[in-house]
């Protein structure tokens, strides 16, 4: 095939979809399936049962689809899903999942994994989810769409991020995250709202103003943080009702609430 290069190693069941380019050096396994116009550049590892979307580039040294780094498996069948359009830059590492935890790792549509960033196993993440160098998302993460995390920082493992919430550089995170927050120093504080994120999906002044309004509410309402979060499950605005259904749902972590 044209697009591959003569010193690639590709097992022979591996599936290679149209326009599919692979580099020097490489290494396809016999469970991968690369849909149209995947590109692996040179030196990259793309292993176990794994699909990559169309579109996706995994640049040199990424390893995609290695097994978990946890103890417990024993080396079950597990996955990885990488979503259309994603960008896995140099030294990422994408890892399966586990028995325990569900059995699939899976990024979306999209994603941009910067440098030496790592996916844990069993970690979801959304659409348009962008990883900054050397990010580390533990096992069991779920991130939602349009989530930023800066360089440098750890999320804890069974973390839930809220969609559109932002993450400061070199930060520690340890407990929920609600949609659309802004955490920021090395013990991860919530510190408001992630307004510029807001404002670049276009939501109008009224929307943003109803968030900030809702956020303070959950900062200085009566009750705990839960009944204030259940006052708000009734607002005609989608977006605190996103926010609001976030902080109801089950989770194995407690959350990081506003000050």
């Amino acid at each position: 095939m044209a697009g591959i290069h003569p010193s690639a190693i590709i097992d022979p069941a591996a599936q290679l979809g149209q326009g599919v380019s692979i580099g020097p050096f490489s290494v396809i396994g016999p469970d991968v399936t690369l849909a149209d116009n995947v590109e692996v550049k040179s030196h990259a590892v793309v292993t176990g049962w794994t699909s990559v979307g169309e579109a996706t580039v995994i640049f040199p040294h990424a390893t995609v689809g290695e097994v978990p780094q946890d103890l417990k498996y024993k080396g079950e069948r597990t996955r990885l899903i990488v979503g259309a359009r994603c960008r896995i830059r140099e030294g990422a590492t994408l890892n399966t999942g586990t028995e325990g935890g569900g059995g699939v790792t899976q990024v979306g549509d999209d994603c941009l994994l910067m440098t030496g960033s790592h996916v844990g196993h069993d970690a979801k993440l959304g659409n348009r989810v962008i990883l900054a160098n050397q990010v580390a998302i533990a096992g069991h993460c779920q991130i939602g769409d349009d989530v930023i995390i800066g360089g440098l920082s750890g999320i804890h493992q069974w973390v839930r991020i809220g969609q559109g919430a932002i993450i400061g550089a070199v930060t520690m995170v340890t407990n929920d995250v609600l949609p659309y927050g802004l955490v920021q120093g090395p013990r991860g504080d919530l510190d408001g709202l992630n307004l510029i994120g807001l404002k670049r999906r276009g939501l109008d002044r009224a929307e943003i103003h109803a968030l900030r309004a809702a956020y303070d509410s959950l900062a200085r309402g009566d009750g705990t943080f839960l009944d204030r979060a259940r006052a708000l499950e009734g607002n005609p605005s989608l977006h605190i009702r996103e926010m609001a259904a976030f902080i109801l749902s089950a989770s194995d972590r407690s959350f990081l609430t506003p000050k």
